[in-house]
């Protein structure tokens, strides 16, 4: 073989090599472009806030002393400081005390009650959603009842309870189930 001819073949391969590079580079750049540039799609997030009582206990330690046949009954608030409407549920936490599954709790909006149990049984688990859904803004007056059954009698003398209440809430937005994760 001449060096002619190999010094044609090696330039054609070159070309080929350039040829291909080119198409390859060309090809990459319109990906990116059509990826980079897809227009009008907006994306917004929101958050989840509530305010239970500006923080403030409910009910504050040595507050009432508990007798069988009494009603304690506290007012505190719930507000949604979200950028959506939620639906939200109250609970309790870190519930201590032999008095836990003695004193009935009734949490009312109103005349509709939201919540019925002794502490140890509104907890996270067991309660869900509140009927309503609690709108952008929107600050509820509430009302806790703590009654001390009398059938309890004396047995009860000298218990305490202690707990921490909570709000949860989450978007009402794409959410039927008012699941909580």
């Amino acid at each position: 073989m001449s060096a002619s001819k190999s010094a044609r073949r090696l330039t054609a391969g070159i070309i080929v090599i350039i040829l291909l590079l080119t198409g390859l580079c060309a090809t990459t750049f319109a990906l990116v472009q059509a990826i980079l540039t897809v227009e009008n799609n907006f994306f917004q997030t929101g958050y989840v806030s509530i305010n239970l009582n500006n923080g403030e206990p409910i009910i504050r330690e040595h507050e009432f002393l508990f007798e069988p046949g009494m009603t304690v009954k506290k007012d505190f608030f719930i507000q949604n400081e979200s950028t959506l409407d939620v639906y939200y549920r109250l609970y309790f936490t870190n519930v201590q005390g032999d008095l836990a599954d003695v004193l009935e709790i009734s949490i009312m909006d109103g005349e509709n009650l939201l919540f019925f149990g002794t502490a140890a049984e509104l907890n996270r688990e067991n309660v869900g959603a509140a009927d309503d859904i609690l709108h952008l803004h929107e600050c509820r007056e509430l009302t806790i009842y703590f009654h001390f059954p009398e059938e309890a009698g004396n047995s009860a003398q000298n218990q305490t309870l202690s707990f921490d209440m909570c709000a949860e809430a989450v978007q009402t937005k794409n959410n039927p189930d008012r699941l909580f994760d």
